[in-house]
């Protein structure tokens, strides 16, 4: 018994193997009656409890000695205490390693609640109840630091600089093929010439840089406002904005295609990241300089000086290189000789640009003050040559094929595509050799105007195929398409589209009268000077003056069916008929059978009788539309595109009805009559051979289009001086007469058989 009256081993002590012991206390006895009194439980969380295996028998600790796993006395004390039971032998003294993680939670639990979001918060009344904690607010800012960081850090490990360049480096021509499948034409349309960056001046360079890039010798490579921006542009308005670096800009030109995605920007922004650590600024300058695209199929800055100025990149003054950085934005916008809304924002940009470099001091004030007037640059590309007649194929081949197969000028330029036009290669020579001819007789006959004379023609077959044109004498002189020129008026060649309106529509004589039906023998009156009327009576001019029509050689014809009128070129039944159809219904079956509505007339009585000035090639498709029973198909001079052996989608013209069947019949007889009374034995009985000349009141312009063998063509003679302006002038003989007319003549010659 020690002195606490206690016996070693009782249940108030407990061994431990050390040696050592733990005092518990003592649970109180009660006894009947008395106030039971006990300790709070401890807080589960907040008490760590760590076990221990006791000593082996076999180490001379005895049974009795081992520590019970109750508080309560040995032997069984009474006094209402549940008997103690007996601890677990565990078959070794090592630490349990299972109990660890317990261990550690319960430390950080404490910890952990302070962190943890409590929702609602307590102590905040109103919107504070539910607002996150200043500690939670940087806790979620410091996640989402640390993960971007670690994002892009792996990505920029991951991202490797491309070792081959872009297709811009392996530069192919575009092939041109005749519709029989044999080359017709191969061009050359990305020039390009790689000048050292020293051979290119500093005016030039910081005009770039102010246009594009004014901090690109201090960035790092990216903008990253400009990749903030592009990313917020996709996700909240669906597409995406640059705000590129000059770095940027060249890699996607060399390593990367022109998709606006963010994908390729992600992979941009990180090869130029690493390529700003790996290259010069200057050596990145000059490869940009030498790449970047300036639109009329040149690529880099020396190509550019020389298709837009006509000189090298080292002759450039500050304000030239502020006209071609401003192409760098997008040479389709930029480019003055392409409209007068580019013009204008060529001139911004252009004057926008000197002021930046003065505001970077690249520029002197009062070196700005000498650019006042636009640089102007050429009209032409000089170093466009592909040939002489042949230019006029290829360009009107090239714009179709771009706007049928949706191919970017961009992409068109970088070439490996073979174009497969509609284009007949025996016609075409044909065509050459006749209006060379007519050329030669020309200047033997009318030396005083032959210079001005313009032949337009073109050749259509039903189906919408453009056979053959006359652009010009040479593409490298004479860049201005004869066929497809909308100068000159229609005159007399524009009566069967009135013809077709009255009989597909029907007219109107009297006011509120209904529509009457109108055959080709309908009668009207043919004599010269008969006023216009409509039906709420004469048709007065802005003069106060009564309209009246007028015939060729002021001739009258009496009452006359307007199939004779047509065939004889009455003028005055048809600027009648015209206004009792509806001037308005004319313009429509005109536009139906493919007449352009730019090209129109003004709607007055005299757009019947051929105001309209549509281009050699409308013309022929519109006659080929009566000749195909009513059908127009636009002219197209693509049968189909590939590019290195991949097909490209082409929207290709559908057919459409334009007038009924027998509209376009009795319009295509009226149009046979025509012919044969002109031309009597001119073709067998048995031919289906059609036409009509025209003519001008005011003598600017002599046509002849007819129909043959399933293929319209049409011819206009006209004078111009294009140094002066595109007014037509006078013919004044050089069309020939109406017996010998020259338009005919060469209508005739292209129509024989043997073509």
């Amino acid at each position: 018994m020690t002195a606490t009256g206690r016996e070693p081993g009782g249940p108030d002590e407990t061994h431990r193997p050390s040696g050592r012991r733990r005092i518990t206390p003592q649970k109180p006895l009660t006894g009947e009656g008395d106030e039971v009194r006990t300790a709070p439980p401890a807080d589960p969380e907040r008490t760590l409890r760590l076990r221990f295996r006791p000593p082996a028998a076999s180490e001379g600790t005895a049974p009795s000695q081992l520590p019970e796993r109750s508080g309560g006395r040995a032997g069984g004390q009474s006094g209402g205490r549940a008997a103690p039971r007996k601890a677990a032998q565990p078959s070794s003294d090592r630490i349990r390693i299972g109990a660890l993680p317990g261990a550690l939670v319960a430390r950080l639990s404490p910890y952990a609640r302070r962190i943890r979001p409590r929702y609602p918060r307590p102590g905040r009344t109103g919107w504070r109840r539910w607002a996150p904690s200043w500690r939670q607010w940087l806790g979620v800012a410091s996640t989402a630091v640390g993960l971007t960081g670690l994002f892009l850090g792996i990505a920029y490990a991951a991202t490797d600089i491309p070792k081959d360049l872009n297709a811009y480096a392996t530069q192919q021509d575009n092939v041109y093929f005749w519709s029989d499948g044999t080359p017709m034409a191969r061009t050359g349309w990305v020039q390009r010439q790689a000048m050292p960056l020293k051979e290119i001046p500093e005016d030039v360079r910081w005009a770039v840089l102010a246009a594009e890039n004014e901090n690109f010798y201090d960035d790092p490579g990216v903008s990253f406002k400009g990749l903030t921006r592009a990313l917020w542009r996709t996700v909240g308005q669906g597409d995406t904005q640059g705000g590129s670096t000059i770095t940027q800009q060249y890699v996607k030109n060399v390593y990367l295609n022109q998709d606006q995605t963010l994908g390729r920007k992600f992979t941009e922004a990180m090869i130029a990241l690493k390529l700003d650590n790996r290259m010069s600024k200057d050596a990145i300058l000059e490869g940009y300089l030498n790449t970047s695209w300036f639109g009329r199929g040149t690529y880099g800055i020396q190509r550019a000086a020389q298709a837009y100025y006509g000189k090298d990149v080292s002759e450039l003054d500050a304000s030239q290189a502020a006209f071609l950085a401003s192409l760098l934005k997008g040479a389709g916008l930029y480019d003055p000789t392409l409209g007068a809304a580019n013009r204008k924002r060529a001139v911004e940009r252009w004057k926008w640009t000197l002021d930046r470099m003065v505001r970077i001091g690249k520029l002197s004030p009062s070196e700005r003050a000498g650019y006042r007037v636009f640089p102007e640059p050429l009209k032409q590309n000089p170093l466009y040559d592909t040939g002489q007649q042949t230019d006029y194929l290829v360009e009107l081949a090239s714009q179709y094929a771009q706007k049928a197969g949706h191919i970017p000028a961009r992409e068109f330029d970088l070439g490996g595509y073979q174009i497969y036009t509609t284009f007949d290669r025996k016609r075409e020579a044909a065509l050459d050799g006749v209006v060379a001819a007519a050329r030669k007789k020309a200047r033997q006959t009318h030396p005083d105007t032959a210079d001005a004379a313009h032949y337009g023609i073109a050749s259509v077959a039903t189906d919408g195929r453009i056979l053959a044109v006359y652009g010009g004498p040479d593409h490298r002189k004479q860049g201005y398409n004869e066929s497809n020129a909308a100068t000159v008026p229609a005159g007399s060649a524009f009566l069967p589209f009135v013809y077709a309106t009255a009989l597909e529509h029907g007219v109107v004589k009297r006011r509120d009268a209904p529509r009457e039906k109108v055959t080709p023998q309908t009668r009207y009156d043919g004599d010269d000077g008969v006023p216009v009327s409509t039906p709420e009576g004469p048709y007065w001019d802005r003069g106060g003056k009564k309209v009246a029509a007028h015939n060729d050689g002021r001739k009258s014809w009496g009452r006359i069916t307007l199939r004779e009128a047509l065939a004889n070129s009455v003028n005055t039944p048809f600027m009648q008929l015209g206004m009792d159809a509806g001037l308005d219904k004319v313009k429509q079956t005109a536009q139906a059978a493919g007449l352009l509505p730019s090209t129109m007339g003004p709607q007055v009585p005299a757009l019947s009788l051929g105001t309209s000035t549509p281009s050699a090639i409308r013309m022929a498709g519109g006659y080929a539309t009566f000749a195909a029973a009513g059908q127009h198909v636009e002219p197209y001079s693509v049968q189909r595109v590939t590019r290195n052996g991949t097909a490209v989608r082409l929207d290709s013209p559908e057919a459409g009805r334009a007038v009924a069947p027998q509209v376009a019949e009795e319009v295509t007889r009226a149009l046979t009559d025509s012919f044969r009374s002109a031309h009597p034995g001119a073709a067998p009985a048995t031919a289906a051979v059609s036409g009509k000349a025209g003519t001008t009141g005011d003598d600017t312009a002599a046509w002849y289009v007819g129909t043959a063998r399933s293929v319209s063509t049409a011819v206009v003679v006209y004078r111009m001086d294009l140094a002066k302006s595109l007014e037509p002038l006078p013919l004044k003989g050089l069309a020939g007469t109406a017996a010998d007319s020259v338009p005919y003549g060469i209508w005739a010659s292209l129509m024989s058989p043997s073509r």
